[in-house]
């Protein structure tokens, strides 16, 4: 139990091997026999609602007061010349911890005319402080209390077929997405699709009123289920309500069956149809057929709305070295691309797509390294005029 076998096809969770010093809980095997740990990721900023705008302010202004005070202070202390009361002594500078300021020394550049480059990897933001370890207690009931926590239970080393058990960069960047434009999705219903262990469901509810997180495999959707209890916390201010839900993108109906685990009522359905307002996925395309099947999800449901609906997909583009063309290639997000503008060249359907890539260079609020390769797209799905739509185009469900 204490060794994991890994074999030819083992995906392993870029996310934890770049932050190390992470404590990670192992906390039971799952049906398949897979280690399941917890991790816990800060909010690293301090997030205002509307009723924390006045508080978030005044602490702002008190802590302005503080540093001017200090300045004050060091500033009398001091001669003309720079002395402290003419005894020769400087005063030394320390911060509002009472800890020595150090004015460090700027890097030399490289001597002119060297060949060598310096190299640095292409990260645009850093992940931020480190998290510092919590007690051992925390994994009571307890932990529950730390408002800018979230805890997740996550698998980090699995097959192809089960890369929704673990924790990916994408789903970091469409939270923090979501973190930055929470007026955006405030109050809204929200379709998760691919949620995997359910981390932005779990962050959209901190906003939006209802989320159907949805994925496929009762052992992934009951891990899911566990993790939206572990973080009730962060949602219950809100309001915000997960309804985790079985959405298999090879099927053509939602499962509406009261004996099967995860499945839909009659009313979750019509409400999905009346009422989703934007649809999420992140880190979902990495294997073309379901890539194909992610499209074809994303039609029928538009295709049912009668009205317009918004879609955020998150990605990393996974560079890999390939023998059909012995060079360096990105095969899932060409075929992810070629998707995107198939998707918005059809003319012959009951909604139209206006398609964009948005930049990624909103606020960081959790713990990870935002390289270059994340993207983030925006899809706008509008209901065409009845007479322009295709009779025979897919009715809703």
């Amino acid at each position: 139990m204490d060794d994991i076998t890994f074999h030819y096809d083992t995906v392993l969770s870029d996310v934890h091997m770049l932050v190390p010093n992470t404590r990670h809980l192992m906390t039971r095997l799952n049906h398949v026999g897979q280690p399941v740990f917890m991790s816990r990721f800060k909010i690293l900023a301090e997030r205002h609602d509307n009723c924390d705008t006045e508080k978030g302010s005044e602490k702002e202004e008190e802590d302005k007061t503080q540093r001017e005070t200090r300045a004050k202070e060091t500033e009398t202390t001091r001669g003309s010349d720079g002395e402290e009361g003419g005894e020769g002594n400087v005063e030394a500078l320390l911060d509002e911890d009472g800890d020595l300021e150090l004015t460090r020394r700027p890097r030399r550049n490289l001597p002119e005319g060297t060949d060598r480059d310096p190299v640095r990897p292409v990260i645009l933001k850093q992940c931020g402080p480190e998290v510092e370890p919590e007690e051992e207690n925390a994994d009571d009931e307890a932990g529950r209390c730390f408002k800018d926590i979230i805890r997740i239970e996550h698998t980090m080393a699995t097959p192809l077929e089960d890369v929704g058990k673990q924790v990916w960069r994408g789903a970091f960047l469409l939270a923090d997405f979501i973190f930055s434009e929470p007026d955006m999705f405030r109050g809204a219903t929200v379709l998760d699709l691919g949620a995997g262990t359910g981390l932005t469901s779990i962050v959209m509810a901190t906003v939006a009123k209802t989320v159907y997180c949805t994925d496929v495999g009762e052992d992934l959707l009951s891990m899911c289920k566990k993790n939206v209890t572990l973080n009730t916390h962060l949602m219950e201010p809100s309001g915000g309500e997960v309804k985790v839900r079985r959405l298999d993108w090879l099927e053509h109906e939602l499962c509406t069956d009261a004996d099967v685990e995860f499945s839909w009522t009659k009313e979750e359905v019509d409400d999905l149809y009346d009422s989703t307002s934007f649809i999420i996925a992140a880190d979902v395309c990495y294997d073309d057929d379901l890539t194909d099947a992610l499209f074809r999800t994303l039609y029928q449901l538009c295709s049912g709305f009668s009205h317009t609906c918004t879609i955020f997909i998150a990605l990393e583009k996974r560079m890999n070295f390939t023998l059909r063309h012995m060079d360096v290639s990105c095969e899932a997000y060409n075929h992810y691309v070629h998707c995107l503008s198939q998707l918005q060249d059809l003319v012959d359907g009951r909604c139209s797509f206006k398609v964009e890539q948005l930049p990624s260079d909103f606020d960081q609020f959790l713990q990870y390294e935002r390289i270059e390769q994340l993207e983030l797209w925006k899809l706008t799905s509008t209901p065409l005029p009845f007479e322009k739509a295709r009779s025979d185009s897919p009715a809703k469900p």
